[in-house]
């Protein structure tokens, strides 16, 4: 007949055995070499039945050292899957953002081309004529007004890559940022910009502070090129306060410089030798007087 066991009995006899043995079982986890010596020092102190059991003891603490072994191998594995999937994800990200940018790019090509077909009924030598651009395209009224309205990345070729002529593309960049840097008139007719706001634009444009030379020199550029859209004169606000230079635009003037109306249509395309020499681009009218 089966013997009966109860799993008090077994506790106690386990406890016995470890009292024994001068061992702790509720300990976290087992030296099991401390453990190995202590059976080869009891070899012939106790029954082959008990030195059997610790063997076996012995044997499942190993394995469950090297399981819990294994577990945080995986748990490590698997913090690098996730590590590298969040890096793959910020990947994705920069990924989509190109895309994007080259979606962009695309409609400009497609836009270029569309302008271009606009454009094939007008004499390339004669585009200065503001009736042969294309439909709804207003002519500039200064080489300011022009240039500031191509794309810019063509600009700086144009007068920083390839004419050395960086106060031009300076003074450029620098009146389209008018409603950061200029003041506009109480009753909003137009924006006027002084020395001291022309240092401020150059040192957000540059990242430094200019030197004296370069604000002086930006500062003839955009009364050369801004032909009657921009009026150099003086200003002052009371009898006591020193007259100040200005520069100063219509706000109608101020507001054609960011319609960017010639982004699209290459109108720089071939006409390097003209803005390197400083002359009148292709589409420039006369202001009317």
């Amino acid at each position: 007949m089966p013997r009966q066991t109860n799993p008090d009995d077994d506790n106690e006899t386990d406890q016995a055995l470890a009292d024994h043995l001068d061992m702790d079982i509720g300990q976290d986890k087992m030296d099991t070499d401390a453990l190995q010596a202590l059976i080869s020092d009891l070899n012939g102190d106790v029954s082959p039945l008990v030195s059997s059991v610790l063997e076996l003891l012995v044997g499942t603490i190993d394995d469950l050292h090297e399981r819990v072994d294994d577990l945080e191998a995986d748990l490590e594995q698997t913090h690098e899957v996730a590590t590298t999937a969040v890096g793959d994800a910020a990947t994705n990200d920069q990924r989509l953002d190109d895309l994007e940018a080259q979606q962009e790019t695309t409609r400009d090509v497609a836009k270029s081309a569309i302008a271009k077909a606009q454009q094939l009924e007008a004499d390339a030598d004669q585009q200065e004529d503001a009736e042969q651009l294309p439909e709804g395209i207003e002519p500039s009224t200064s080489p300011l007004d022009f240039f500031a309205n191509c794309r810019q990345s063509k600009v700086k070729t144009i007068f920083v890559e390839r004419s050395n002529r960086q106060n031009t593309y300076r003074a450029i960049s620098i009146a389209k940022r008018w409603p950061e840097f200029g003041t506009t008139r109480t009753d909003g007719s137009g924006v006027f910009m002084t020395k001291a706001d022309l240092q401020t634009a150059l040192t957000a444009e540059l990242g430094k502070e200019p030197h004296r030379q370069t604000i002086k020199r930006v500062w003839e550029t955009l009364v050369d090129i801004g032909g009657d859209d921009i009026v150099e004169k003086t200003r002052q606000v009371g009898r006591d306060q020193t007259q100040t230079e200005i520069l100063a635009m219509d706000m109608a003037t101020a507001e054609g410089l960011l319609e960017k109306r010639y982004i699209g249509l290459d109108l720089l395309e071939n006409s390097d030798h003209k803005a390197a020499t400083g002359g009148v681009t292709p589409v420039v009218v006369e202001s009317t007087p």
